[in-house]
């Protein structure tokens, strides 16, 4: 509860201070063009995966930055189409390809040290010998 009246206090202020400096019809234009952004990434975000499925098949990436670089650029997309600038902001930066391969990294990086070193012991081959 405390993030969110965090991030009204926030998008709220943000968005009253940019509206006082450009006046209500460019507010207006700036929420109606992001929004529709937003709509028109979703609607063509096949392209997206098929971008990401291709460095997927090449190994440049690993599937769970393919899911994530995937899950930030639809969270982006949806952040375009609400209203308000500190949204519109974040919304722009996770359509960024580098900013979400670093985010999957940060995020995804601890957990595949921890697979790895789960997978490290569990790395036990049980062989019988049978002698003749």
């Amino acid at each position: 509860m405390l993030y969110l009246l965090l991030y009204l206090f926030v998008e709220i202020y943000i968005s009253v201070q940019i509206a006082s400096l450009i006046g209500p019809f460019w507010t207006f234009v700036e929420i109606v063009a992001t929004a529709a952004y937003g709509f028109w990434i979703i609607s063509n975000m096949h392209i997206q995966l098929t971008a990401t499925m291709g460095a997927l098949r090449s190994g440049e990436i690993s599937l769970e930055e393919f899911e994530a670089m995937n899950l930030y650029s639809l969270v982006g997309a949806l952040l375009l189409i609400l209203p308000g600038f500190f949204t519109d902001f974040l919304g722009i930066l996770l359509q960024f390809g580098v900013l979400s391969r670093f985010l999957a990294k940060r995020v995804l990086g601890l957990r595949s040290r921890r697979r790895k070193k789960s997978m490290e012991e569990n790395d036990v081959i049980d062989v019988e010998i049978i002698e003749r």
